[in-house]
């Protein structure tokens, strides 16, 4: 019975105290220690029970992430019970380099208040509370820069890395990550939630922003991981950091010609490019906040200057001799300072690693990529990251209303690698496909579906300056996949414009975009192939049935009517995509139509860039360029010619 089996072990423990107490009395303290050893067991297991139990519900953040389920859903792993902690508020007295923390992406309880602004500082004690083994990985923003945070965080996340923080400018930024759960300061900055655009006097004062940032965090005594917000790290860098104690700061580069091979530093001697101080590692030794201050100085004295040139100039003003002989570690700054150059190839630029594929060539893994090196702004960095599918948007943005079409690329072999690589070559391999892409536009815009753009091939890099077409000493191949603002311009082609003047907006994607894992099943799933064929061959013509399932054979040359009249009846396919856009439509029935579509296409081109010993060197691309018997890659003549072809 339950009574005799409780009665049972009552008796036992009774015989074991009352043989205690008949012993001697150096048993007796042994006896007691046993004991007592047994009660506090027995409590520690029941209170480890419990808290199992009760803490089921913390994992309920996993049901609603604010980014694709797919990829949350293992992370529950890498957090222990969570500690509610308010930003900025004093932590357990505890050690801050093992203490539990609130799991990121884990939203504020419902009916939770957002706390006063006061408790969002940026103090030592909210820095301790996210440090892990003594480093605190750091980026700052605004709201235009959300979708980059998440990316960012996320990243982070996914390689099991919490010890994060972000600081917001704005107090929109500030809110919308509070109730993500995501780690976050106020930085006091009062800025604006727009995109500031690079060079404005916004983005100088988010470069003294930064500065002040660093200089403010190493007196903490932490090391910190300092990154801009449109990086997105791929490799969990920590390790690699740690390989090099003795550096006082590691910071990346815009080197573009590789001074190594393997996964070591860049040598110190060999980069000739600027430092880049959108990723760099700092140590909280003496050089370091004494080039901190020198450097933060600096920029507050004279507000021309750029953060990145100013961090250049200072830490350049002595470089040499270097640490040892094995390292790759250099005395800089004032001789004290122990610099790191960390190598290109894997904590990539936007040239070494969208345009060289650096890593690739030599077998590498990068540990991260920065969107440097590219052109349409901010739109251009976000679809190059799309581009690379490293990028987290949101569900709907894989799942557009109307659906999507897409089409295989026609490109003859010899002009993609016969013959020299030169102006002409290249404008005639960019021009053959420049005249698909607009065919294809031009289909999505009568279907009201969004284009998947196709991988474009180059010939010539793009750049700011004269060269000879690929940067002399870097590893750029010829004929190379290259990102689609050195082509289109991807900012005019996101810009909403008056549909009175250029017509219904046309919704684009990355040509990686059918190959996203994200991309939800029910979309990858349902597929129209279309096959143009000769009108009047056997199967070919306007028709609504498929010649076999998921397979439609369709006219080429075909108008507007055409389109309408088949088409219509696969609304509920998600992705149709053509075996070829070449001369797949003949052209707009309504001429007005035709008319703003045109305006809307000349200003989806940009320019190429530059050719030697002329001024100015760059060369417009032209997206009617077949339309002029004359035309020839060639920059302008005069200033009076140097205009965009419209």
């Amino acid at each position: 019975m339950v009574g005799g089996g409780g009665g049972g072990a009552s008796s036992t423990w009774r015989n074991a105290y009352q043989e205690i107490a008949n012993s001697k009395p150096l048993f007796v303290a042994i006896y007691a220690t046993v004991f007592l050893g047994i009660v506090f067991s027995s409590l520690y297991v029941l209170s480890a029970v419990y808290s199992a139990n009760s803490s089921s519900s913390s994992t309920s953040w996993l049901s609603s992430p604010p980014i694709p389920t797919s990829i949350d859903a293992d992370q529950s792993s890498n957090f222990s019970k969570p500690t509610t902690l308010v930003p900025g508020s004093s932590p357990p007295t505890s050690n801050p380099q093992t203490m539990q923390i609130k799991p990121i992406w884990e939203p504020p309880p419902h009916g939770t208040k957002f706390p006063p602004l006061k408790t969002f500082r940026l103090t030592k004690q909210l820095v301790q509370q996210r440090v892990k083994d003594n480093v605190i990985i750091v980026t700052f923003g605004n709201y235009a820069f959300m979708d980059f945070i998440l990316s960012w965080v996320k990243h982070l996340t996914d390689l099991g890395l919490s010890n994060l923080l972000v600081g917001a400018m704005d107090t929109k930024l500030l809110e919308a990550l509070y109730w993500k759960g995501i780690p976050v300061f106020d930085m006091g900055s009062h800025m604006s939630t727009a995109d500031v655009g690079w060079g404005s006097p916004t983005f100088h004062k988010m470069g003294r922003e930064k500065v002040i940032l660093i200089d403010a965090i190493l007196p903490y005594g932490v090391e910190l991981l300092m990154c801009d917000t449109d990086m997105v790290w791929l490799k969990d860098p920590l390790p690699y950091l740690a390989r090099y104690p003795e550096a006082d700061v590691l910071t990346s580069s815009d080197q573009v010609v590789p001074t190594v091979v393997d996964d070591s530093l860049d040598l110190w001697q060999q980069v000739g490019a600027a430092y880049n101080i959108g990723i760099f590692h700092w140590r909280p030794t003496e050089s370091a906040k004494k080039l901190a201050r020198e450097w933060k100085d600096m920029l507050l004295a004279d507000d021309k200057i750029w953060d990145q040139n100013g961090f250049n100039d200072i830490v350049r003003k002595q470089m040499g001799p270097s640490v040892d002989g094995d390292s790759g570690l250099v005395y800089a700054f004032d001789g004290n300072l122990k610099l790191g150059v960390l190598p290109a190839s894997i904590f990539c630029s936007g040239h070494t690693y969208f345009v060289q594929a650096m890593y690739q060539q030599l077998r590498l893994e990068p540990y991260a990529v920065h969107t440097t090196f590219q052109y349409a702004g901010t739109e251009g960095k976000r679809h190059r990251l799309r581009e690379a599918m490293v990028f987290y948007d949101p569900p709907e943005y894989y799942d557009a209303p109307g659906g999507f079409i897409s089409f295989k690329p026609s490109i003859p072999k010899s002009m993609l690698l016969d013959g020299e690589h030169n102006l002409e070559t290249h404008f005639s391999l960019i021009n053959y496909q420049i005249k698909q892409v607009r065919t294809a536009l031009a289909i999505a815009s009568l279907l009201k579906r969004t284009l998947v753009m196709p991988p474009l091939w180059c010939r010539l890099d793009r750049l700011w300056f004269a060269h000879p077409g690929v940067l002399v000493g870097s590893m750029t191949r010829q004929p190379f996949l290259c990102p689609l603002d050195h082509v289109f311009e991807v900012n005019s082609m996101l810009k909403e414009q008056p549909e009175e003047e250029f017509g219904p907006a046309i919704n684009f994607r990355e040509y990686s975009f059918l190959d996203n894992p994200l991309l939800p099943r029910h979309v990858k799933e349902s597929r129209l192939d279309v096959q143009l064929c000769q009108e009047g061959a056997e199967g070919c013509g306007v028709s609504n049935k498929t010649s076999r399932p998921g397979i439609l054979r369709f006219p080429k040359r075909s108008n507007e009517d055409m389109f309408k009249t088949t088409f219509s009846s696969f609304k509920d396919v998600k992705v149709i995509q053509f075996s070829s856009m070449q001369d797949a439509f003949v052209g707009f029935t309504d001429k007005r139509r035709e008319e703003k579509f045109r305006n809307r296409m000349k200003r989806y081109v940009g320019i190429w860039c530059c050719v030697e010993n002329h001024d100015p060197g760059h060369i417009y691309y032209d997206m009617y360029w077949d339309e002029k018997s004359d035309w020839k890659p060639m920059p302008p003549q005069s200033a009076e010619d140097d205009h965009p072809p419209w």
